[in-house]
């Protein structure tokens, strides 16, 4: 918004003011909203920075903040903390070792590439390099934790949950818009109740989840009983229980991708879809040629919008499992949680910012490699 500024020397007569009043009335109503967003969304952000820089502590008459700091930082990085935030470290075999080679020389050809184009900018190189850096390490602590035999912390979890539900969401919303979108019987009925879910909080969709996967007393029970499987508690395996926190958030969220999708596919020209119909074109090359181009730009969209979201996953994790069992499905969001409960204020902080930043890079990185050249590409 582009400030609304007198003219310089100008005197404030009451016509002039006037005048001056007029011509910027748009800029004149939407400043006390503008405002007020700006004080409620930039108090807590600043409070928070200087949280994460300190240590705080109740004394007798209210409580104390000592300044350390990037010492919150370093216990969660390289400190006491590390096994909570970044995981167990295993160890590498040779496979392992080529593929995180493989990752930096790939990041390395692309920054190289792009420091010899046309379009070659300083700006450009150094979002290029955060990016780069993001990927080779998300790379090396995935090798690290889960293929080499470690503990996965929270940050290698909420990966997990993004990347994992995000792209199951999409597809599974994309499949549906697809076969609503089709002339049967009963689909405006399945419109509906594929919209439902979209609608219900997530805390009861929580509850619902945790009553579904009781093995002892749920709806599924009978099945164990009837395969004889014996005991079975999904609650006490690490993956197991991040495959039901990812249904949930699953069956939470297809809807929205269901939705909007829907919407891109019937926004689609009929003229060139009925065309590859009469030319003989099978669904596959009518969806790759026809459809695909059309939707390209909203699917993009939805999906940066739904990565935004996914990110914030707290609610499933924390009824179905309390993050457990042990850490293995706690969110950073929960671990941030935890730690403001137990009064670690500044751990809180720095937990709440390393996800700010991945999730800032992560989305720029998808707007800028993803979005943005979906637009430019199909439209």
């Amino acid at each position: 918004m582009t400030a609304a500024v007198m003219p310089a020397g100008a005197s404030l007569s009451p016509s002039r003011l006037s005048r001056w009043a007029d011509a910027n009335a748009g800029r004149l109503m939407v400043l006390p909203a503008v405002l007020i967003v700006l004080a409620f969304a930039m108090f807590p952000l600043i409070v928070s920075a200087y949280l994460a820089l300190a240590r705080f502590a109740l004394v007798k008459g209210g409580f104390k903040l000592t300044f350390v700091g990037l010492d919150n930082f370093v216990r969660l990085l390289f400190g006491s903390q590390q096994y909570h935030f970044l995981g167990t470290f295993g160890l590498l075999g040779p496979i392992e070792w080529a593929i995180a080679a493989g990752t930096i020389l790939l990041a390395a050809v692309w920054l190289y590439r792009f420091a010899r184009s046309g379009n070659f900018t300083i700006a450009g190189l150094l979002g290029r390099a955060v990016s780069a850096s993001v990927l080779s390490g998300v790379v090396l602590l995935t090798l690290a934790t889960i293929v080499g035999g470690g503990v996965p912390g929270t940050l290698m979890t909420t990966i997990v949950y993004v990347l994992a539900g995000v792209a199951v969401q999409f597809l599974i919303g994309l499949g549906l818009a697809l076969l609503c979108a089709q002339p049967i019987r009963g689909r405006n009925f399945f419109r509906v109740v594929f919209f439902v879910p979209l609608i219900v909080t997530p805390v009861g969709i929580a509850y619902t989840f945790r009553m579904l996967a009781d093995m002892e007393k749920g709806p599924l029970a009978p099945l164990r009983f009837y395969f004889h499987l014996g005991e079975f508690a999904w609650a006490t395996d690490p993956w197991l229980a991040r495959l039901v926190v990812l249904i949930g958030d699953t069956w939470q969220w297809t809807p929205f991708m269901f939705i909007v999708l829907l919407a891109a596919v019937e926004a689609r020209p009929q003229e060139t879809f009925e065309a590859a119909k009469i030319d003989g074109a099978n669904p596959w090359q009518i969806f790759r040629y026809v459809t695909w181009p059309a939707i390209a730009p909203v699917a993009a969209t939805v999906t940066l919008i739904r990565l935004i979201e996914a990110f914030k996953i707290v609610d499933l994790p924390n009824v179905l499992t309390n993050g457990g069992p042990g850490l293995a499905t706690e969110s950073m969001t929960l671990h941030a949680f935890i730690a403001w409960r137990t009064q670690d204020l500044g751990g809180s902080a720095a937990v709440g910012y390393i996800l700010l930043f991945v999730a800032t890079v992560t989305c720029v990185s998808f707007f800028n490699y993803g979005v943005r050249r979906a637009r430019v590409a199909y439209q």
